[in-house]
């Protein structure tokens, strides 16, 4: 009994080590995603970035987890945005979606140190497992380069809620990257 008990346990855990394993590779090979959706952001006859939404199957699951599978969103910027710029919009953004100041003060603190001042035609990737993720920027003509992860889910979700909630400022863009419109 204590042989079974012992391989039934082996399997599960290397089954559960494979699998992420599976998991970590599917999110690390995102450059070759199918696209959900795309949209343009325009402010004022200004555009601002072109944002696109990938996922390994090129679907989006609607649910109440805001990442409840694996994806990615790229926005290639149109106009110069400093730093800071980016960071006081990423905080406006989840003021709007009622997130408590304490946990915006501590993301935006971090996100400081991932950020980079962004110039026309650069380009910020977030990837996502569903949990944690990964960002990823790069210049026109040039490699992705890791400049930054996030490894708690509810910081996760709070960052990709600025496009993907429901209640995002910019429902429109929403419905045009998830692919409704």
């Amino acid at each position: 009994m204590k042989c079974i008990t012992v391989i039934t346990a082996f399997l599960v855990l290397t089954g559960n080590v494979f699998a992420s394993e599976s998991s970590r590779h599917n999110v690390e090979s995102w450059k070759n995603w199918s696209s959900v959706g795309q949209a343009q952001l325009t402010m004022f006859f200004f555009d601002i970035y072109e944002s696109q939404l990938l996922t390994p199957n090129g679907g989006y699951v609607v649910a109440q987890d805001i990442t409840p599978h694996p994806l990615a969103l790229s926005i290639t910027y149109q106009r110069d945005i400093s730093q800071k710029q980016l960071l006081d919009a990423t905080v406006e953004q989840w003021e709007k979606l009622g997130y408590e100041q304490t946990d915006t003060t501590k993301w935006a603190s971090r996100l400081e140190n991932i950020f980079p001042d962004i110039k026309e035609g650069n380009n910020l990737t977030y990837v996502t497992d569903g949990y944690t993720g990964n960002f990823y920027y790069s210049k026109p003509q040039a490699n992705q380069q890791l400049i930054g992860s996030i490894e708690e889910e509810a910081f996760n979700d709070a960052f990709l809620a600025i496009w993907l909630s429901p209640n995002t400022e910019y429902p429109g863009l929403r419905e045009r990257l998830i692919g409704r419109n």
